[in-house]
């Protein structure tokens, strides 16, 4: 297992409040101090694979993939390739090796407005068009050299563990799975059950801790899923509820060699990135070593 870090926590790409005036140079130095071996992007990260390959190295860092939401449901999967090619090529110039995506053209969980209570739902019969269309996508992706890693996210079309088995029905072994346990647990996705399922799927981990208390007030209160980061729903692990153990046990099981990220959309305000992120890090590893 490789140990890395999301950006989140110090800044938020859907809250950029969240972290405002947050440097580069602080996230990727404290993420090698704490001994992360990589850092996945974010919003403060140089586009351009000839400015941000020699910042990496500077740290000793890796880049280990990057976001990209998809519009699948709006457009044909020709159009997205077109869509996502400069973020591929991103990727590619510094030797990312993971595309992590989601569908989000129909997305709620960056509008301010929508309840997280109400994810968007697709359709039985749009699953056959959809799991072809990112089949397409996925294929593109490694004929440039990287592997998908569809991410299931709360507040969009895969977020159930019926959305998740969907996914998975109809597509093949070229789309590999991103196992956020935080998502997981709040759209009751069993990770555990899923990494002894698919094995081949797995493609990437966040590993992400929850406070379940605060996303029940949530629902209850009709609150967004920007509401739920701001009252932290999230944290990293060995903070919150989930036993990250069995889970760890299992990636063993199948000899996972991929990224374990550390990730929490927090208020740095509130809960210190450096501090979060250290201690969760502690965590995975004590229980990778056990």
């Amino acid at each position: 297992m490789r140990w890395g870090v999301s950006p989140i926590g110090w800044a938020n790409d859907d809250l950029p409040a969240l972290g405002a005036g947050t440097t580069l140079d602080t996230i990727l130095s404290d993420a090698r101090d704490i001994g992360f071996a990589g850092v996945e992007l974010g919003h403060l990260f140089p586009r351009d694979p000839a400015i941000l390959t020699p910042i990496m190295a500077a740290y000793g860092l890796a880049t280990i993939g990057g976001w990209h939401g998809m519009r699948l449901l709006a457009h044909d999967a020709d159009a997205e390739i077109a869509a996502m090619t400069p973020h591929l090529d991103l990727l590619s110039g510094v030797g990312a090796g993971i595309v992590v995506v989601a569908e989000t053209s129909n997305a709620v969980h960056v509008d301010p407005s929508h309840p997280l209570a109400s994810p968007p739902r697709l359709a039985e019969a749009d699953w056959p068009d959809f799991g072809r269309r990112l089949d397409q996508v996925a294929a593109h992706v490694a004929a440039r050299g990287m592997r998908l890693a569809y991410h299931h996210h709360l507040g969009t079309v895969v977020e159930t563990a019926a959305d998740l088995d969907r996914l998975l029905a109809n597509t093949g072994p070229a789309v590999g799975l991103t196992i956020d346990t935080g998502h997981a647990r709040y759209g009751g996705i069993d990770p555990v059950a899923v990494v002894r399922a698919r094995p081949e799927r797995i493609v990437h981990v966040h590993a992400k801790d929850v406070r379940a208390d605060r996303h029940a007030a949530i629902l209850q209160g009709g609150g967004t899923f920007l509401d739920g980061v701001g009252a932290g729903i999230f944290t990293t692990p060995g903070d919150g509820d989930y036993d990250f153990a069995p889970l760890v046990a299992a990636l063993q099981m199948i000899d996972y060699s991929g990224w374990i990220v550390i990730e929490a959309e927090q208020d740095p305000a509130l809960a210190n990135p450096r501090t979060y992120a250290a201690s969760g890090l502690a965590a995975i590893q004590e229980l990778a070593q056990r």
